[in-house]
C-alpha cells in the first residue's frame, strides 16, 4: 500500500528487455536509506519487489502482465521514474490509498497554466469513467491527486510549484502516456453495488410460480 505522496525522483541506469518483460536498475538514493530485498517500490506508480540493491541504486524484475499494461515499456535509459516505498505502519498518511496497480494508460491531451496552477487534461481507460468523480482522488504516475473535472472519457487534474518540482509530472507535455490508479474506495463501492443490484435482481426472480415450476413448491 501507497500513499501517492513521492518520496524521489530515480532515474533508469539500466534496462534489460525482452519481447514483453524487463528488468530495471534504478539509481537513487533516499529510497535506499532503509530498502530490503523483497520489499516494494511504487515506480511511476506501478507497485514493483527489489530484486537485489547497492548503495546508490536497485533493481526490479517487469512481468508481461505489467509491460504491456503500464508505460514502463517506454522507459529508456535515462528516463526520470517517480518513486514512493510502500506505506508504514506508524507513518503519516498524506495522500490517499493507492495499490500500485494500475487501471489503465492515459494520454496527456492539454497542459496549461493558470495562475500558480498547471492544469492537466488526460484521457482515462475505457470503461472506468464511473469510477471519477469531481474531487474524488487519483493517482497519476503513482503521484496523488484531486480531479477537478470529468468529461467525455476525459479528466483534468492540477499541479501546485511543489508537485511539478518533485515528481517527474513537472516534465510532462501534449502527448505524453501516464500510469492511471482509480480510487480503491470507489472500485469497492462499485462492485458493492453491483452485488447489490445482481442480488436483488436474483431475489426479484424467484417466485411461487417459479418455485411451483421447479418443484419446491406444492
Amino acid at each position: 500500500m501507497f500513499t501517492g505522496i513521492i518520496e524521489e525522483i530515480g532515474a533508469i541506469e539500466q534496462m534489460t528487455k525482452s519481447s514483453s518483460s524487463m528488468e530495471l536498475t534504478i539509481a537513487s538514493s533516499r529510497i535506499l536509506e532503509d530498502i530490503h530485498i523483497g520489499d516494494s517500490i511504487s515506480v511511476n506508480g506501478v507497485c514493483l519487489t527489489v530484486t537485489s540493491f547497492s548503495s546508490n541504486k536497485f533493481q526490479v524484475d517487469v512481468m508481461p502482465e505489467t509491460f504491456e499494461g503500464t508505460t514502463l515499456r517506454t522507459l529508456t535509459r535515462g528516463s526520470k521514474v517517480n518513486l514512493e516505498r510502500a506505506m508504514r505502519a506508524d507513518g503519516r498518511f498524506g495522500g490517499h490509498f493507492v495499490n500500485g496497480h494500475v487501471d489503465g494508460v492515459g494520454t496527456i491531451m492539454r497542459v496549461e497554466k493558470v495562475e500558480n496552477a498547471w492544469y492537466m487534461d488526460i484521457t482515462i481507460p475505457e470503461h472506468h469513467g464511473h469510477l471519477f468523480i469531481i474531487k474524488g482522488s487519483v493517482a497519476i504516475d503513482g503521484t496523488s491527486l484531486t480531479v477537478f473535472g470529468v468529461k467525455n472519457n476525459t479528466i483534468t487534474i492540477s499541479l501546485i510549484p511543489q508537485t511539478r518540482g518533485d515528481t517527474v509530472l513537472g516534465g510532462k507535455k501534449v502527448g505524453d502516456l501516464v500510469n492511471i490508479e482509480c480510487d480503491v474506495m470507489a472500485k469497492y463501492f462499485h462492485r458493492f453495488y453491483e452485488a447489490k443490484e445482481q442480488s436483488e435482481r436474483t431475489s426479484s426472480s424467484i417466485s411461487y410460480d417459479f418455485l411451483s415450476q421447479n418443484g419446491f413448491a406444492d
